[in-house]
């Protein structure tokens, strides 16, 4: 064949693109369940994060195993949705499909915590996070952050420990009104909530932040008021 010929080159190109369609085909197929499994062991990274456990991958999924009990969708009433319950990725809570609300119950050290996972959204784009409360419904023991862009040295630092460290033990209920929790800025107090320090110099993630807390963990305020009334 005239290599010349527009014909070869047509027919050159074509045979290339099939060639090239196939092998992506084929890598995403091959790589697909690997991807999906990596996302779900960094998913319960970070829920074993909000109860201060620290789990690399190739622990996460047995600590996850080990301390969460139970997880399940509820109502914006509060009301547990019937069906819903599993801790497996495929279930519902875990893979963020059905219509409600996730939560997660874990156990620690013989003490009941509930997860409820949060979004928002920041300077940058989307940031997200889990908080783990008593069962009381109100103290906060533990909390985990993350952000798709923030600026690494600013905003950014929601995800480490000196930041996320300051809710333990804030309350989300006063005298029986969800009252979430302030970001402020350093040094400055907010006199209706219990608050937490801002990032110096990310002031627009802090506010993300602050208002993730009272948005994102508001949905849940039915639920909450009614563990801390103790039904």
């Amino acid at each position: 064949m005239n290599r010349e010929n527009s014909t070869y080159t047509i027919i050159y190109a074509s045979v290339m693109v099939i060639i090239v369609a196939i092998g992506l085909a084929f890598t995403h197929q091959v790589l697909s369940d690997r991807q999906t499994a990596n996302v779900n062991t960094d998913k319960m990274q970070q829920i074993l994060r909000s109860l201060r456990v620290d789990a690399s991958p190739a622990e996460a999924d047995g600590i996850y195993r080990t301390l969460v009990k139970s997880a399940y969708l509820i109502t914006p009433e509060g009301v547990k949705i019937d069906g819903t319950e599993g801790i497996e990725p495929t279930d519902p809570a875990f893979s963020g499909e059905g219509e409600g609300l996730a939560v997660y119950e874990a156990e620690v050290e013989g003490s009941k915590k509930y997860i409820i996972p949060m979004n928002g959204t920041g300077l940058w784009g989307p940031i997200w996070g889990y908080l783990s409360v008593e069962g009381n419904g109100s103290t906060v023991y533990g909390s985990e952050f993350g952000h798709a862009g923030e600026t690494p040295g600013l905003g950014a630092e929601i995800v480490y420990p000196h930041f996320r460290n300051q809710f333990n033990g804030k309350e989300l209920i006063k005298n029986g009104e969800f009252k979430s929790i302030a970001v402020v800025k350093p040094g400055q107090t907010n006199s209706e909530r219990d608050y937490v320090d801002g990032i110096s110099g990310g002031t627009i993630t802090s506010k993300g932040v602050d208002a993730m807390l009272l948005e994102s963990v508001g949905e849940y305020k039915n639920f909450l008021l009614q563990l801390n009334d103790g039904k």
